[in-house]
């Protein structure tokens, strides 16, 4: 299979390694990933893949990355989960000169389709401090309050891949991604999302004999979330579609942080003692995904039940915490 070169950025990381791997599995043989990361630190690296260590914040290095290229998904971003994201705003907003030298260079070497990944932490704060909260619809990211630091640079780099396409007609696309999660994604230090910190809290209270622990907030707060072949799908469907604007990419599937804790118990065959850290971030009180416009636009929507991918993602976190704990 043959579409021109693909190009993968941020490709050694959790989203980008899977759609590496994706692409490999459709059969598409020129592909570049590249990523910031040393080669020993890619969550998933393969052999037949042209594979760049680059700072895409730099110019120089985003012509490099970008050149020949027909297509090219930009998922680089210095991130994590709501730990991470409310201690390094700034951090978090210089990745715009991602997104801008990527869109300089994919101008000026015709490329021919340009995907940003977007996050659901554009949408405005008012609408989400409810933990019974109302599904978003693409319209509430304005008027704009998005989550300090990280969400600001989401929602510039979504007005930048606009202007870009209006003003010099490179062909972007959008998708906002609501809390990704999977294996082989990272599941401690500090960057992890609520789901695979969720699993290790779970299996190390579990494999230590002490059955309790921390829950960030007050266990009230609401999320969705969106499983990693989900996200996949839906990428590359808007990548290749005809629908301009940013639209949700994320399941409906609404939990409590207790919820979410009761269903990991479950699948770990334990229940905790469970304290709650009211000091720690927990980021807005409820998030969700309208899919209206989605499942109107490409007749799909995410549609992996939760259950189904803890249970695969509790799985290879209890392998990697057996693994780790047998190598020291």
């Amino acid at each position: 299979m043959s579409a021109g070169k693909i190009v993968v950025c941020g490709g050694g990381g959790f989203i980008g390694g899977h759609l590496v791997a994706d692409l490999l599995k459709q059969g598409h043989n020129d592909i570049r990933a590249v990523d910031i990361k040393p080669f020993d630190e890619w969550y998933q690296k393969f052999p037949e893949v042209e594979n760049l260590q680059f700072d895409l914040q730099e110019k120089e290095a985003c012509e490099k990355a970008t050149k020949g290229a027909a297509h090219v998904y930009n998922l680089a971003a210095d991130m994590g989960g709501m730990g991470f994201i409310e201690n390094n705003r700034c951090l978090c907003m210089l990745s715009v000169l991602i997104n801008t030298h990527l869109l300089m260079a994919a101008k000026k070497f015709g490329v021919q389709r340009y995907f940003y990944a977007s996050s659901a932490c554009v949408y405005n704060a008012d609408k989400q401090r409810d933990e019974n909260v109302t599904a978003l619809k693409e319209e509430d990211a304005y008027p704009a309050m998005p989550e300090d630091g990280y969400g600001w640079e989401k929602l510039f780099s979504e007005r930048m891949c606009r202007h870009y396409r209006e003003d010099f007609g490179v062909q972007t696309r959008m998708a906002r991604f609501h809390n990704v999660y999977g294996p082989l994604g990272t599941w401690d230090g500090g960057r992890e999302k609520a789901p695979a910190a969720m699993c290790r809290k779970v299996i190390q209270a579990k494999l230590s004999g002490k059955p309790e622990i921390e829950i960030w907030g007050d266990g009230h707060q609401t999320r969705s979330f969106m499983f990693i072949d989900d996200c996949l799908k839906g990428t590359q469907m808007f990548l290749h579609g005809d629908v301009t604007d940013a639209l949700n990419l994320g399941s409906n599937e609404l939990v409590s942080i207790n919820q979410l804790a009761d269903m990991v118990e479950s699948i770990a065959g334990v229940k905790l003692k469970r304290s709650y850290n009211l000091k720690a971030p927990k980021g807005v009180n409820g998030r969700n995904s309208d899919n209206t416009l989605i499942k109107k636009l490409f007749g799909w929507e995410p549609g992996t039940r939760l259950r189904d991918g803890m249970e695969k993602t509790y799985a290879w976190i209890y392998d990697e915490i057996k693994r780790n704990a047998k190598s020291r």
